[in-house]
């Protein structure tokens, strides 16, 4: 029987599942079935390098996961007349299903290195020719990546013109951010990251997150995944810039939260 190249793969490591982890999942599965408490959406890229349940160590039913092209959250404001958002696209629509129906915390984007959507979003930008319009992942790039190129212009314009600013209509979800102070990245990383970062700003757009970030019920946070070298970084607000998480960092990193919400 002819199968197309790596299906095979898949079919077998269902096989696997079955003959291993199957039974104990189930069991979980059970577990939580009449009262799941997941407590965070994980906005990420579709990359096949990113696997939040293991970089997290998330068991059942500990978050949502939501994964497109280059980890974007649509802004409210790019969808109908202002102050009245008609936003029909996955990730509004999840962030809905987790924060007012699902009672979570926590929302979380995660951006990573060598990521081939923002390698794409730069190549655009720098090469408007390219651009292919019958693409919808050119047209998705394009259209969602706007600021956040707008912005890494503004880093590459001058680095000692001082932190990138995200602007939102709630104070407590503005901040700045000083990106790659260290010049340890290169351009499309920086994009990377300052992508992750206006996720936050966008995410902060849509009225119908406003009674939950005003009562500080859900907190907005952003991740970075060093894909080569197996490291996540969160952005610390107080400190305005991505901090490795490790053993020393992880309990200062978790206050800063808790001062932020109290």
């Amino acid at each position: 029987m002819y199968s197309m190249p790596g299906l095979n793969k898949i079919l077998n490591g269902v096989i696997r599942f079955r003959q291993t982890v199957r039974k104990d999942l189930v069991k979980q599965f059970e577990k939580i079935r009449d009262d799941p408490h997941p407590t965070a959406v994980f906005f990420t890229c579709m990359d096949s390098r990113m696997l939040p349940a293991r970089f997290t160590q998330s068991s059942v039913g500990d978050m949502f996961v939501v994964r497109n092209s280059g980890n974007m959250i649509p802004h409210a404001n790019n969808y109908g007349p202002v102050g009245y958002e008609v936003s029909v696209t996955t990730e509004p629509a999840a962030l809905e299903l987790a924060v007012k129906r699902g009672k979570i915390n926590h929302v979380i984007v995660c951006g990573h290195s060598d990521c081939k959507a923002i390698n794409t979003l730069y190549n655009l930008h720098k090469c408007p020719k390219s651009f292919d319009p019958e693409s919808p992942m050119d047209h998705w790039l394009r259209r969602h990546g706007y600021n956040s190129l707008r912005k890494l212009e503004q880093r590459l314009a001058d680095k000692t013109a001082g932190p990138l600013e995200f602007v939102s209509n709630n104070p407590l979800f503005s901040f700045s951010a000083v990106i790659d102070e260290e010049d340890r990245w290169n351009v499309e990383d920086r994009l990377s990251q300052i992508n992750t970062l206006q996720q936050l700003e966008n995410i902060a757009s849509h009225g119908f997150l406003n009674e939950f970030l005003e009562s500080r019920k859900v907190d907005l946070h952003a991740m970075w995944f060093d894909v080569y070298a197996g490291e996540m970084y969160m952005f610390s607000k107080p400190r305005r810039k991505f901090v490795l998480i490790d053993e020393e960092s992880v309990n200062g990193l978790e206050e800063e939260v808790i001062a932020h919400r109290s």
